[in-house]
């Protein structure tokens, strides 16, 4: 697999806030991870592309198993911005999210996906904090971020580390009533590394607002 490197991309002086959306802007694969331990990670694509027509800080986010990318099994508008506490990143929906089935690699279908088309997670807002040169983040405390997995529903526990190249994600599904583990990795966090650095995509007009 050829590595691609966003070192270049990201300004070690530039804030926060632009450090975050420079970092994820790209996509990632935890191949090596899945080819080395086959029956505990199945291969993951991980994406995120700007979309320049949304608010600054506005992500798209597509996750699918690499046997089939053609059918993200999640589709997501991440809106990352500065909070009061810090930075954070805001979850939304797609409604009707088949019609942008391929919009991560397809700038038009990109390009249509417009504010009315998000709907709004509650209690799904990642709240991230610096970690050196890179950042982590966790699902915002409460056990209101709910989720439907099988006719079951479960509260999301869901974290994530960036640095450099590298990305660390965990997410696990519990009992909302019981707090059972219900489903995810039982082995450890999945092991990204980049594989696209798309932070050249991230429009001019953002930089200030990202900026300060």
């Amino acid at each position: 697999m050829d590595r691609v490197t966003a070192s270049d991309g990201v300004s070690p002086v530039a804030s926060s806030l632009l450090r975050l959306v420079q970092l994820l802007s790209g996509g990632f694969s935890n191949q090596q991870q899945a080819f080395d331990n086959p029956p505990l990670y199945a291969h993951i694509l991980v994406k995120f592309r700007p979309l320049p027509q949304l608010a600054p800080g506005s992500l798209l986010l597509d996750q699918s198993y690499a046997i089939n990318p053609a059918a993200p099994y999640r589709l997501r508008v991440l809106q990352a911005e500065k909070g009061e506490q810090g930075l954070l990143i805001h979850n939304y929906a797609l409604h009707d999210e088949q019609r942008f089935w391929g919009a991560i690699d397809d700038p038009e279908r990109r390009d249509q996906i417009a504010p009315g088309d998000l709907r709004l997670l509650e209690g799904c807002s990642y709240v991230v904090n610096e970690d050196g040169s890179g950042f982590i983040g966790q699902v915002e405390p409460g056990c209101r971020c709910l989720v439907e997995r099988k006719g079951t529903t479960a509260y999301l526990v869901s974290s994530f580390r960036i640095h450099g190249d590298q990305m660390r994600t965990l997410d696990r599904g519990h009992d909302p009533n019981t707090h059972e583990h219900l489903w995810g990795s039982l082995a450890g966090e999945f092991e990204f590394e980049r594989t696209d650095d798309y932070s050249a995509d991230i429009p001019a007009q953002w930089l200030n607002a990202l900026g300060n």
